[in-house]
């Protein structure tokens, strides 16, 4: 698949190392030094120019893309890419990073898919400062996400599959000492062992008790 890149900073690097592993990518960024956060696993294109200019998206194959994310510090020009991808391209893929929460929200109810990390940040301090052993981060829809759970001794012994909750909870990934798994249904639990759950949000606290986190 043949996806674009615009801006190349911590978020739109990393992004592209990720993709670059099995697609093609296209980056683009004004700042010819942001490449150098690619680093020499990158296996794609780069190209330097101005990304809201038609010139510079067709030089990157935009006419043919399975996907754009916008991912700049500024969210205007993110968004006036997502409108020209959307509207002149009829990309259906397009992601744009908006971190103004009043445009966060208009876009998203505009069809786009917005990400922001705010809400995953203010979940981690939340729950460092009123919670322990465990983490929830949210999901940007806000409906679902993921919860981190430290096993104790007193959860020790048990299967993961005795969590799971129908609708509410299902553990997804347990990572261990020596690496991460995907648990089958007979997994024992180990003292240490973290696991990782989807959750529904909504019912957040009284899943937490039902698992008895604290």
């Amino acid at each position: 698949m043949h996806f674009i890149i615009i801006g190349c900073g911590k978020v739109g690097s990393q992004l592209a190392r990720y993709l670059s592993e099995d697609h093609n990518v296209v980056v683009i960024d004004k700042n010819p030094e942001s490449f150098k956060f690619l680093g020499l696993v990158f296996n794609g294109i780069t190209i330097v120019g101005n990304c809201i200019n038609l010139d510079v998206l067709k030089e990157a194959g935009i006419e043919a893309c399975d996907g754009i994310a916008a991912v700049t510090d500024d969210d205007n020009v993110n968004i006036v890419v997502g409108q020209i991808a959307k509207k002149m391209f009829d990309i259906n893929k397009c992601i744009l990073r908006i971190v103004d929460p009043e445009k966060n929200e208009i876009y998203r109810k505009l069809g786009y898919d917005v990400i922001s990390g705010q809400r995953l940040v203010a979940a981690i301090i939340r729950d460092k400062l009123i919670e322990k052993g465990t983490t929830t981060y949210i999901v940007e829809s806000g409906e679902v996400g993921f919860i981190e759970v430290i096993i104790d001794k007193n959860k020790s012994g048990g299967k993961a599959s005795d969590l799971n909750i129908p609708g509410d909870f299902k553990v997804a990934l347990i990572i261990k000492q020596d690496g991460p798994i995907i648990p089958d249904d007979g997994y024992v639990l180990k003292e240490g062992d973290i696991v990782i759950g989807i959750i529904r949000m909504k019912n957040a606290q009284k899943i937490k008790r039902i698992l008895e986190i604290q």
